[in-house]
């Protein structure tokens, strides 16, 4: 019986183990024996890996995160460990491994295929940075969490005729602030793609006043030149000439936590089973996502070690929608 490994790697995200469910049982239905590597890259170079059978992702489906445990593996990134990773492929007798991560998991999953090994790559990232897919797994469910902590900001600040900002993850995109703050109804939107700097933002805040509004929410991406703390301390520091203060509230990784939502239940099922499907192909160095609304494959050259922008475009959507 042939045998599939199967990692979650990098930052954990909601729907992570609708694939991981997706993988197991799929591999299963083609008599494919399953097993997982717990901990990442880290657990694949130390040869941890645990059988999964179809019962040992029961009720998996609906819970936010990983069973098998994630990291940020930096040993992955030396010859010493590309080769324990290779090892443990070679002694276990894994025919492939799927990769389920987003930028520095399929980064790393190129430089493993690069030496031969036979792996597949799925979408995962709520940052939703990746080339190679329109939308990856996590990224819907941790917008609306994000969208659920602005509407529930926007109910104090209104009761307090106040500016809020509020600080969203993404380190070197701004999707998740950009889709959040245009849903939330954000009076003005931070991102790294499209900077603001705290001038510019005052006068944003201050126009909303002009024109009526009574109170603002700002949704700021971590990865902005000017993070919320930043700008906290500005508006703080010239609070006499700029009319009025701000408090802010950093979600940070209260975003990864949330249960999946409908739409990453079933996009991490539709690409893991697509994943498998590639496996059995033998279609190895690829990236599985979306495109068009179905699941497509991308070369894994196409997607290592590049950051996809969030479409800056839509920030103009945004300032209309504020008026």
């Amino acid at each position: 019986m042939p045998r599939l490994a199967v990692v979650t790697s990098g930052g954990d995200a909601p729907g992570m183990n609708a694939a991981l469910r997706a993988v197991v049982r799929s591999a299963a239905a083609r008599d494919w024996e399953v097993f997982g590597v717990r901990h990442g890259y880290t657990g694949l170079i130390g040869g941890d890996l645990q059988p999964l059978g179809i019962r040992d992702v029961g009720g998996i489906i609906e819970q936010g995160g990983t069973i098998l445990g994630s990291t940020r593996c930096e040993r992955l990134k030396s010859g010493e460990g590309l080769e324990g990773a290779l090892s443990t492929l070679r002694t276990r007798d894994i025919a492939a491994l799927i990769v389920i991560g987003g930028n520095g998991s399929q980064t790393g999953a190129w430089e493993l295929a690069q030496r031969g090994a036979p792996i597949v790559g799925i979408a995962s990232t709520i940052d939703n940075d990746l080339y190679g897919t329109d939308i990856s797994i996590g990224a819907t469910t941790a917008i609306d969490v994000a969208l659920q902590a602005i509407n529930q900001l926007r109910v104090t600040a209104a009761a307090m005729t106040r500016a809020f900002l509020v600080e969203v993850m993404g380190r070197h995109c701004g999707y998740l602030a950009l889709m959040a703050g245009i849903a939330g109804g954000a009076e003005a939107i931070v991102i790294p793609e499209a900077e603001l700097d705290p001038e510019a933002l005052a006068h944003e805040l201050r126009a909303g006043y002009l024109r009526g509004k009574s109170h603002a929410i700002a949704v700021i991406a971590e990865g902005a030149r000017y993070p919320a703390e930043a700008l906290l301390g500005y508006f703080h520091e010239h609070r006499e000439r700029l009319g009025f203060d701000v408090r802010a509230t950093r979600l940070g990784h209260v975003q990864r936590g949330g249960a999946p939502g409908v739409f990453d239940r079933m996009l991490g099922t539709r690409l893991a089973v697509a994943a498998v499907e590639a496996v059995m192909e033998r279609r190895f160095g690829v990236l599985v996502g979306v495109r068009l609304g179905e699941p497509a494959v991308t070369p894994l050259a196409e997607v290592a070690g590049k950051t996809r922008p969030a479409d800056a475009r839509l920030l103009q959507l945004a300032r209309v929608m504020a008026m």
